[in-house]
């Protein structure tokens, strides 16, 4: 069955960046007192951050559809693993077959709400990813019509859990359910709802420019 994708990958350099970035951050914030070495680095970031803006193109909005401005940026797949190009979102590892996923996730400190534990909204934007990459993977997928999660358990930062998910597909729409565990019990359930898209449908997304 083919992969659903829709997109272009993202650099080399993007995905490092979204490792560092991740691990840096968490770094910051445990950090007890002020630091030079932080302020630098800041300092740093900022400067070539303004040089990398000056590469991109003036119009941010994605280089989608039969006839986009060659001036927009271009699109990323967001069908699976965005995690490792984009830090704002967890990675995690899955395995898909037979409408079946199963993986592994942990959660760093940059995720963290209450003391030690998870933030509530960053299970419900992981849980969407790992559905979303059950079915992509899968081969059909589509936009979410709704997303509920039951939160057995704190879910704790920094310890290996588990997830298990499964999902049906049957009058025009899919239907994905999950668990999170630790050492075997339930943290956290979640149900989501999609419409069964139309590969044939989806816009055009233009590929990267060559230099």
């Amino acid at each position: 069955m083919e992969r659903w994708t829709f997109g272009e990958a993202p650099l080399d350099e993007t995905v490092e960046l979204a490792s560092v970035l991740r691990d840096l951050m968490g770094t910051a914030l445990a950090l007890e007192q002020p630091s030079d070495e932080l302020r630098a680095l800041v300092a740093d970031l900022r400067a070539r951050q303004t040089r990398l803006a000056a590469q991109l193109p003036p119009d941010l909005r994605p280089r989608v559809g039969d006839d986009p401005s060659p001036d927009r940026r271009v699109y990323l797949d967001h069908s699976r693993d965005v995690g490792d190009y984009n830090a704002c979102f967890p990675r995690y590892e899955l395995t898909v077959a037979d409408d079946r996923a199963v993986g592994r996730v942990e959660f760093p400190i940059v995720y963290e709400g209450p003391p030690g534990v998870v933030h509530g909204g960053f299970l419900a934007v992981f849980f969407d990813c790992a559905f979303q990459q059950l079915n992509c993977d899968m081969g059909v997928a589509g936009k979410t019509r709704s997303l509920a999660l039951r939160y057995r358990r704190p879910v704790p930062i920094l310890a290996e859990l588990e997830i298990e998910a499964h999902r049906t597909v049957a009058d025009g729409s899919i239907e994905s359910s999950g668990e999170l565990r630790l050492d075997g019990t339930v943290m956290c359930r979640a149900e989501m709802s999609a419409v069964l898209g139309d590969r044939a449908a989806l816009p055009a997304v233009s590929p990267r420019r060559r230099p």
